[in-house]
């Protein structure tokens, strides 16, 4: 069984992180979507409620599990028995980064590679960074990310009926 990992802050999930789900699901047998505790940012979502809000919108892919992590992501690859990670790349910048990690990362734990997945067009300018900055002033993030999502972010920022 080919088992990959799919590692992210998901703070909070976009449409562009669930595209790449869907379609590293298909190329795996299973895939764990790995939700980075990291003690040294201050999330919008807590771990708990980012879990939660992925398993909802992704609830019906049935070789997808949810778990978060903290640490070093070969450990958890290691403990998960997972030999792929999986990684997301909008642009020549994020590659770099990227390639990075990806290196870092084989040096580290031998028999774990990644494999870097393009996002599809329509979603290459799409962050959540830029998710939450465009719904704390109010703006319209339906186009980014899930009804679901869209609710609990806007409610994290006051606005309790929805968007301004």
């Amino acid at each position: 069984m080919k088992r990959a990992i799919y590692p992210g802050s998901f703070d909070p999930v976009t449409y562009g992180h669930i595209d790449i789900v869907k379609r590293a699901s298909e190329i795996f047998d299973e895939l764990i979507v790995a939700v980075l505790n990291n003690k040294a940012k201050t999330p919008l979502f807590s771990v708990d409620e980012r879990v939660n809000i992925l398993n909802e919108v992704l609830g019906g892919l049935d070789n997808v599990r949810i778990v978060s992590y903290e640490g070093l992501l070969v450990d958890f690859a290691e403990e998960m028995d997972a030999g792929v990670i999986v990684r997301g790349l909008r642009a020549v910048t994020d590659f770099e980064y990227e390639l990075q990690l990806a290196q870092t990362n084989s040096v580290l734990r031998k028999g774990v590679d990644t494999v870097f997945l393009t996002t599809s067009l329509k979603y290459a300018y799409l962050s959540s960074s830029t998710v939450k900055e465009v719904a704390s002033y109010g703006g319209d993030i339906s186009k980014f990310v899930p009804p679901v999502v869209e609710k609990l972010t806007y409610e994290k920022y006051g606005f309790n009926e929805g968007r301004v």
